[in-house]
């Protein structure tokens, strides 16, 4: 894709990563502005893809041993060690299908790399089923460790991939 660009997210990208997440917040979950400075100051990783200048994508992950309040979060901090959470991973749809979320994954594969991470983990719905992200994430090399019942009535598949052959979970 001509004119891809990846950098980290500043907090001036509020108003372009908010309505990135409202167009798919059915398979997110809603973010104001109040909630992006949230899950801003708690995320380790966060990056913006731009294509042109215009903001097309994002990532937010949240490393082990935060202090984040989450259900899905607090799971996979029971089971594993040394993660990277990915909160949300939004890709605009004109842009699906075009290889951004791959270069995304491996921005989030070398970050927890460097910082010697052992896994990276995130949630996929099963039901009401997000097939794209079950299949994205099922060629990205994760794998389901269990599912989740939501308080909304969402079922989750929790997934992860290994960063290092040495990977365990608790």
């Amino acid at each position: 894709m001509n004119n891809l660009t990846i950098r980290d997210m500043t907090p001036e990208d509020a108003s372009d990563v908010i309505a990135l997440n409202e167009a798919v917040v059915h398979t997110t979950s809603p973010m104001d502005i109040d909630r992006f400075k949230v899950l801003y100051a708690l995320s380790d990783l966060k990056l913006i893809a731009q294509v042109n200048g215009d903001v097309v994508a994002f990532v937010m992950g949240i490393a082990s041993d935060s202090s984040y309040d989450n259900g899905n979060y607090d799971w996979f901090s029971e089971r594993l060690k040394r993660f990277l959470y990915v909160d949300r991973v939004v890709v605009s749809d004109r842009c699906r299908g075009m290889g951004v979320g791959r270069l995304l994954y491996s921005q989030i594969h070398d970050w927890a790399v460097r910082s010697r991470l052992l896994t990276v983990c995130a949630e996929m719905n099963l039901n009401p089923p997000n097939h794209q992200s079950l299949r994205f994430h099922r060629n990205a090399g994760f794998v389901q460790i269990g599912t989740r019942m939501l308080e909304n009535g969402k079922l989750v598949s929790m997934q992860i991939r290994s960063i290092s052959e040495d990977s365990e979970t608790t």
